[in-house]
């Protein structure tokens, strides 16, 4: 049995918190952390079969009964409480992103050097079953080699200004899940990115300093051209779609849905809108990704995703801002060297 800290019970913290106490048998939660940890909160917590609730992450650190950690703190607090957990002897689940600074990621991998411990970043869509179908149709060679890969993401509405200005912009809040899912699905990094974005949701993302809808092109090592499309605004609904083209065919992958009925009438033929937003798209995701870390400390074998999984998505988001800013291509080797 993993005994395992978490710190964090906003809304992510409350998904995973979900998801072990009733899909992961062999974890049980002895501490939740959070320092506006409210009476509600702490309630419901406990209720789930939480332990323990407490104000200070420390505690987590500190107790030598815990042997695994998850970070689903804010994104500022990511790499440097990775370290802390590290130091402690803790294996460590670490929702995305690691740092947006790519010296603080090279902290924590070095950090984790030697030390025999798991690391895991949440780039949960790997797990969705859509796109673990179309990745597995693609590494088993069914429609040759991949050319070119297509994902479309849109969220149904945009964030809070107050979100936007400390998220690290579209690229690396947003995008940077079909960052990781183009590596995925090309099964390659990549080695250059070019955006053409702009702001047509909401003037205050711009005035922000960010943008809210964007096309990125990335080529990949393996030299397929992967095409991105994001925006901030769905009327619709959470669209979530992915498609890969190849020397021996296509496959692809639709959003996801309540029910796959369809009316056909006098007035037209309509279906069901997707799903509206993460939670309800991928909530069985997050229940998988946490099971197969679960799995990877109590078996000893390797996490599906590793340190250097949350690092690759960082440089290209960090590419693409200065491409969408400098309006050029950016390889990823040139922000490697900064």
């Amino acid at each position: 049995m993993v005994k395992v800290g978490i710190i964090g019970a906003g809304r992510i913290g409350r998904v995973h918190i979900t998801s072990i106490t009733t899909r992961v048998p062999n974890a049980v939660i002895k501490t939740v952390a959070d320092p506006f940890l409210t009476e509600e909160t702490a309630d419901w917590a406990k209720s789930m079969g939480v332990e323990k609730t407490t104000k200070d992450y420390k505690e987590i650190i500190e107790d030598p009964e815990i042997d695994a950690v998850l970070i689903c703190s804010s994104t500022d607090t990511h790499s440097p409480i990775s370290i802390e957990a590290i130091k402690a002897g803790k294996h460590v689940f670490c929702e995305k992103p690691i740092d947006h600074d790519v010296d603080k990621i090279m902290e924590v991998i070095k950090a984790l050097e030697g030390t025999g411990l798991k690391y895991q970043v949440g780039f949960n869509r790997r797990f969705d079953h859509n796109f673990q179908s179309l990745q597995e149709t693609v590494a088993q060679g069914k429609i040759g080699t991949p050319q070119i890969i297509k994902i479309t993401s849109r969220d149904p509405e945009p964030p809070s200004i107050d979100y936007v200005k400390v998220s690290g912009g579209m690229f690396l809040d947003m995008t940077i899940h079909d960052f990781d899912m183009a590596r995925f699905l090309a099964g390659c990094d990549a080695e250059e990115v070019y955006v053409q974005s702009a702001n047509l949701v909401d003037p205050a993302i711009g005035e922000a300093g960010d943008v809210d809808t964007a096309v990125i092109t990335l080529k990949m090592e393996n030299g397929a051209i992967a095409v991105i499309d994001n925006c901030r605004k769905a009327v619709y609904g959470y669209d979530q779609r992915a498609e890969v083209f190849g020397s021996e065919g296509m496959a692809a992958i639709s959003n996801d849905s309540q029910s796959t009925t369809v009316i056909s009438n006098a007035q037209g033929v309509t279906g069901e809108k997707p799903m509206f937003f993460f939670l309800e798209r991928y909530m069985d995701a997050y229940g998988k990704e946490i099971t197969a870390f679960i799995d990877a400390i109590e078996k000893g074998k390797d996490t599906p995703l590793n340190v250097y999984d949350g690092l690759k998505p960082v440089l290209m988001g960090l590419a693409a801002k200065k491409s969408s800013q400098e309006h050029r291509p950016v390889k990823i080797s040139e922000i490697m060297g900064e």
